[in-house]
C-alpha cells in the first residue's frame, strides 16, 4: 500500500515502488555539488542513511539537513546522503554556507531515478516532481531496515528512530572490526 502523505490538509499521491523494510534497496546514480555521480542503495560497505527533502532553501529541510549532519558526526560506519531535486549548484551553495560537513548532498533533478525507484516522487499537487520527507536506512546488505515517508510534508522526521536503525545497522560492522 502505497503511503499518502499530507501538505497543507490534502493528501498528495506518491508515484514509483512503494518500498518496505526487508526489500532490497534500489542501487541508482544521482548528481552530487561537484556534478559528479554517486550511486546509493544496493550493498556497500557501510550502512546508509538516505534522506530525502523537498529542497534544502526551505526552513524545515534546512533544519533536518543541520539536526542529520551533526548527529551523525558521531556515528562510525554510515554513509549519510541527503536527496533532493535541488540543481547541484544549489546544494553547494547550502553546503558552504551552513558547514555541513557530514553528510553528501545530491540531487535527483535528471531522470528521478530516485524518487520513482523509492516510491517518494510527489505525483500530483503544487509539489509534484519534488520528492517527499522520507528517511531510508539500508543496511550494508542491501536491505532496508527502516522506512519513514512523513505523514505531514510540513514536519521533521522521527530523528531518534531513524538514528537507532542507523545505530543498529551499523553494529555487525563494529563486530566485524572487533573480531579483526
Amino acid at each position: 500500500m502505497k503511503e499518502r502523505p499530507i501538505y497543507k490538509g490534502a493528501h498528495v499521491n506518491l508515484s514509483g515502488n512503494a518500498l518496505s523494510v526487508g526489500d532490497l534497496a534500489p542501487e541508482v546514480a544521482l548528481v552530487k555539488g561537484d556534478l559528479s555521480s554517486v550511486n546509493i542503495g544496493g550493498s556497500r560497505k557501510n550502512a546508509q542513511l538516505i534522506i530525502c527533502i523537498l529542497s534544502a532553501d526551505t526552513p524545515v529541510c534546512a533544519t533536518e539537513l543541520k539536526t542529520f549532519n551533526a548527529k551523525c558526526a558521531a556515528i562510525e560506519g554510515v554513509d549519510a546522503i541527503a536527496v533532493s531535486m535541488d540543481l547541484p549548484f544549489a546544494q553547494n551553495r547550502f553546503v558552504s554556507n551552513e558547514g555541513i560537513d557530514r553528510l553528501i548532498l545530491a540531487s535527483d533533478f535528471r531522470d528521478r531515478a530516485f524518487g520513482r525507484g523509492y516510491g517518494a516522487l510527489i505525483a500530483d499537487g503544487a509539489l509534484a516532481s519534488l520528492l517527499a520527507r522520507a528517511v531510508f536506512v539500508v543496511a550494508p546488505n542491501g536491505r532496508i531496515v527502516y522506512k519513514e515517508i512523513v505523514k505531514d510534508i510540513s514536519d521533521e522526521p522521527n530523528y531518534d528512530a531513524a538514528l537507532s536503525a542507523v545505530k543498529e545497522a551499523v553494529k555487525p560492522l563494529a563486530n566485524d572490526e572487533n573480531a579483526a
